[in-house]
């Protein structure tokens, strides 16, 4: 048996492989190389819902496309931002008349860049609702000069309340109100243990 060993060069390498590697695992996937963009085509004329982030915590996001769930997935570098010009690049590849749920975890690069691709849309005419999730509740939610909540995990019920709605047949108004709820009403909290001997 041959066992097949690899390194990579660089961060842009881990974040490429990785998601070549699940599109070949599931091949209903389609992987825009160019833009780090992991998508599923629905033939459907729905409410498209769209996420994405930094990577280097998978299987956040691409490892949340599909039915039911989100539409693409936009990947940025390891702990960076996605582009305004690979989230516009991805919503590109949706013709919906129904519009686009943007789902974002609440940091600064995310918000910026997709509230961008956001605006940009609208100005073309089309609906877009922008869903930040702060679910981090080690941060308290007084606004006081903090940035506010981070989106940890609870984001992953937030894309699977958005998508199952926009499956469904749900309006844009609808998708992003029930979206906004389970943002607002959901915490998440990291703990970790060390083992002392």
């Amino acid at each position: 048996m041959t066992r097949f060993k690899s390194f990579a060069t660089g961060p842009n390498d881990l974040v490429l492989s990785s998601l070549k590697g699940l599109v070949a695992a599931n091949p209903v996937l389609t992987l825009m190389e160019d833009d780090k963009v992991v998508l599923q085509r629905s033939g459907k004329d729905k409410v498209m819902v769209i996420s994405g982030g930094g990577s280097g915590h998978e299987p956040s996001h691409a490892g949340y496309v599909g039915e039911g769930m989100l539409d693409a997935a936009v990947c940025g570098s390891i702990f960076a931002s996605p582009s305004t010009k690979q989230i516009i690049s991805a919503l590109s590849q949706f013709t919906s008349s129904k519009g686009f749920v943007l789902v974002v975890k609440n940091y600064t690069g995310d918000i910026l860049h997709f509230g961008l691709a956001a605006e940009k849309l609208k100005a073309k005419g089309m609906q877009v609702e922008l869903v930040i999730v702060g679910d981090d509740v080690a941060v308290g939610k007084a606004k006081g000069g903090l940035v506010g909540r981070r989106g940890l995990a609870g984001t992953i019920l937030v894309h699977k309340t958005a998508g199952a709605a926009a499956e469904s047949g749900l309006s844009i108004s609808e998708v992003s109100r029930l979206a906004r709820t389970v943002s607002e009403n959901i915490v998440t909290i990291g703990a970790s243990l060390q083992c002392v001997k």
